[in-house]
């Protein structure tokens, strides 16, 4: 089998509102997708989501590199994916987003050929999946409102995201326990939002108010600081924009600066270097969540299959698709009464793009 060409679609998805975060607020998904076809006629499908402020990728930036990237394909055998990867690694070793869409692209490929669904392509079973729904930073009253509806929605835990001051981020986290209740857990995430001074007095004044987690308090860059704010607060700490690819996850674990770390397909390059962090991860005895960026069912299936396969991974962050005005999905994930992510057991990652929704995107091919 040899890849033929590839189409490079330019994918922008309006959110249903604003989002907001520590580091930026989001209206539109700006992705990019990427179609592999081979001489067989199979093809595979992957989804960029690059964050600019995370990855320092922009949709511009991932289009110009996706032509490049596959360029190096044409000619060569899909399913040899460790190859192709590391060859794609090789060139292009900081732009992890844009080589996350080959990454799963070639995954699905892989799923297609061997007629068996991705999840079990890993050596993994289907198992159901619960992910949590996220809270954009806004006032404290409707912050609370919003956590309220998702807990309504049976949604089993509510991320709440913050960053701000010490005192607000308290008083946010303070009314949302009021609204939704004791008994739901909230995880919260700064997005580097915090210096570590801020990070400790902003933790330990919500210990008191079940905290399951907490992501990123400091910048990612201050590892040191990580470690700090773990060692001095009850709420175990997640490691986030510190988290890249398996050297990270070592650096991280030997520091023990953190309790979890946080797997984003288009922060490790994809499916291939997700696995390797969290087989440092469980070589380490720490568990991992599975997140996201704004990808639409396509991405967010491709992290599914990997979270089925990989009991180590005990949480997902996987409601980005909940947050666009769009699905041009077809197949994929299907998201269920009380948070629970159901896989499809189509061959590969099982998700496909809605032709008359590819057809109207800006697109480049190269064979």
């Amino acid at each position: 089998m040899k890849i033929t060409r590839v189409t490079i679609y330019k994918a922008d998805i309006p959110l249903i509102a604003p989002f907001r975060t520590a580091l930026e607020e989001t209206t539109v998904a700006n992705n990019v997708l990427i179609k592999i076809h081979t001489e067989d006629s199979l093809y595979g499908l992957g989804e960029a989501s690059p964050f600019t402020p995370i990855v320092g990728e922009t949709q511009a930036t991932d289009l110009a590199a996706a032509r490049d990237l596959a360029g190096l394909l044409i000619g060569k055998n899909p399913l040899d994916i460790e190859n192709r990867l590391r060859e794609l690694r090789g060139y292009l070793p900081h732009n992890a987003t844009v080589r996350s869409a080959f990454d799963i692209a070639l995954y699905d490929l892989l799923g297609k050929a061997a007629e068996l669904p991705l999840y079990s392509v890993l050596a993994g079973g289907k198992r159901t999946i619960l992910t949590d729904r996220t809270v954009g930073i806004d006032s404290a009253e409707k912050m609370a409102e919003e956590a309220l509806l998702y807990k309504e929605r049976g949604f089993p835990a509510v991320k709440v995201k913050l960053g701000t001051t010490a005192e607000q981020d308290v008083e946010r986290v303070r009314r949302i326990r009021e609204a939704v209740g004791s008994e739901i857990p909230l995880r919260i995430d700064a997005n580097q939002g915090w210096d570590c001074v801020t990070a400790l007095q902003a933790l330990r004044g919500m210990e008191e108010q079940g905290i399951q987690y907490c992501e990123q308090p400091v910048p990612a860059w201050d590892v040191a600081a990580l470690r700090k704010v773990n060692t001095n607060t009850a709420i175990p700490i997640m490691a986030d924009e510190s988290l890249f690819d398996e050297h990270d996850a070592f650096h991280l674990l030997l520091m023990e600066a953190c309790d979890y770390l946080n797997i984003k397909l288009s922060k490790a390059g994809g499916i291939h270097t997700a696995l390797k962090i969290n087989a440092v991860a469980e070589a380490a005895g720490v568990a991992c969540m599975m997140g996201c960026m704004s990808e639409t069912r396509l991405g967010l299936t491709a992290a599914a299959h990997v979270v089925s396969s990989r009991p180590n991974i005990v949480f997902a962050d996987l409601d980005s698709a909940d947050m666009l005005s769009v699905d041009p999905v077809i197949g994929g994930l299907i998201y269920g009464n009380g948070g629970t992510v159901t896989l499809p057991d189509a061959p590969g990652h099982g998700a496909d793009i809605d032709p008359t929704f590819l057809k109207d995107l800006e697109s480049y091919v190269v064979d």
